[in-house]
């Protein structure tokens, strides 16, 4: 991690802390209507993937695919949505959503879809326990 790391102020306000792998910072999209997490590298400046040097890309190919294939199991998902967009947000973001063919956006992207439905507190502590559960690597 970078010592001057600073999250983006959207992703703060949008986002629930889960933890903290080697390289990036896992967050929660609060919208319960899809298990939808965020990976972002703690990395000053980046808005690109192929600006992480060669060994952080290597770092970072392990932990998301190791954080899909978890959430894929855990959530037993269709199919899992993998995705850096950053047309809002500038910084290195990677987002990381499971999707079912039941899903209200099945089968379009869920980006402007609908309105986010924040989680409740109990939801939250739920989501977040059983998370932190299956990521074994994951520190809090």
């Amino acid at each position: 991690m970078t010592p001057s790391f600073q999250l983006h102020p959207r992703l703060q306000a949008d986002c629930i802390p889960v933890g903290r792998f080697e390289l990036c910072q896992l967050l929660l999209m609060n919208d319960s209507q899809y298990p939808w997490f965020i990976l972002v590298p703690q990395v000053d400046g980046l808005r690109e993937l192929y600006e992480l040097g060669k060994a952080q890309q290597q770092v970072f190919m392990e932990e998301s695919s190791y954080l899909a294939e978890q959430l894929a199991v855990l959530y037993q998902a269709d199919k899992m949505n993998i995705a850096a967009i950053g047309n809002l947000v500038p910084q290195l973001h990677i987002h990381h959503i499971v999707r079912y063919q039941t899903d209200r956006a099945w089968p379009a992207p869920v980006w402007g879809k609908f309105a986010a439905i924040p989680y409740g507190d109990a939801e939250i502590a739920g989501q977040l326990a059983q998370v932190r559960n299956a990521l074994a690597t994951l520190q809090w």
